[in-house]
């Protein structure tokens, strides 16, 4: 069973997933929805059909210190919808602090063009976002 990793954001969720024997973590897609979150939903759908998935690890965006923001709350909605439409799959919240800003480093670094960045840091985010998940299960960290 894979593991879908989901940087979800006002108009653009990224998306990563790991490997069969959850080893790796690859960005699989940015999905574009301008806040219509039905989009993807059903785009998860379509994932979930295509791959077996059995875990959503969505990333919080915390404040620096800690603390909840707006956007938790925003994310925490979409949880619940998340919860609703695929009752029976298990959902995992990350830590996501800084996750946008090593992936900007990381494209700086692969000297990505500016274009090319919106439409691929969410992906890459989410790739990090799994990536810490994926850590603490090989860890047994809580």
């Amino acid at each position: 069973m894979r593991k879908l990793g989901i940087d979800y954001g006002d108009s653009r969720v990224g998306i990563a997933i790991t490997d069969e024997l959850g080893i790796t973590v690859q960005g699989l897609e940015t999905i574009h929805h301008k806040g219509n979150d039905k989009i993807v939903l059903k785009r998860l759908e379509e994932i979930c059909n295509n791959y077996e998935i059995d875990t959503f690890v969505i990333g919080l965006p915390l404040n620096m210190d800690g603390t909840s923001s707006e956007r938790v709350e925003v994310t925490e909605k979409f949880i619940h919808k998340l919860k609703c439409k695929f009752n029976k799959m298990q959902i995992e919240k990350i830590d996501e602090r800084l996750t946008t800003v090593a992936a900007h480093k990381t494209m700086n670094y692969l000297n990505i063009n500016k274009n090319e960045k919106r439409n691929i840091v969410d992906t890459i985010s989410a790739v990090y976002i799994l990536e810490i998940y994926m850590n603490k299960l090989k860890n047994n960290l809580p």
